[in-house]
């Protein structure tokens, strides 16, 4: 029974994902969802740039935001290089109570691919 229960918790907290091809129509609409990078500042402007919507928010300062971001409650999508770190932060926005949260699949590298664009 203790492991249905915990998978039941850990599906609660499992985030969603978003291609990267959803995330940028999604963006043109009226509503669109807080893009929240979680790169340190160097890869924000590095080589792989990033959505000019994004807000840079280290995943090491995330703790410290999480008030806010859920009184904003809004839509979030959190991005990094590849989908790790945005998996983990997605994970605190969760457990902190925002329910809408996904992560990006394949991160900024897989924006890239696509060429979708960057600043």
């Amino acid at each position: 029974m203790s492991l249905l229960l915990h998978w039941f918790r850990r599906a609660a907290t499992t985030p969603s994902w978003i291609e990267p091809a959803a995330l940028a129509m999604r963006l043109e609409r009226e509503d669109p969802p807080i893009i929240l990078d979680v790169r340190g500042p160097d890869e924000f402007t590095g080589p792989l740039g990033h959505i000019r919507e994004a807000l840079n928010m280290p995943l090491i300062e995330l703790p410290a935001h999480l008030p806010a971001l859920v009184r904003e409650n809004r839509p979030v999508v959190v991005v990094c290089k590849t989908d790790r770190r945005s998996s983990m932060a997605a994970e605190q926005l969760q457990k902190a109570g925002l329910s809408d949260v996904s992560v990006l699949r394949g991160g900024m590298e897989q924006w890239q691919v696509l060429g979708l664009p960057a600043t």
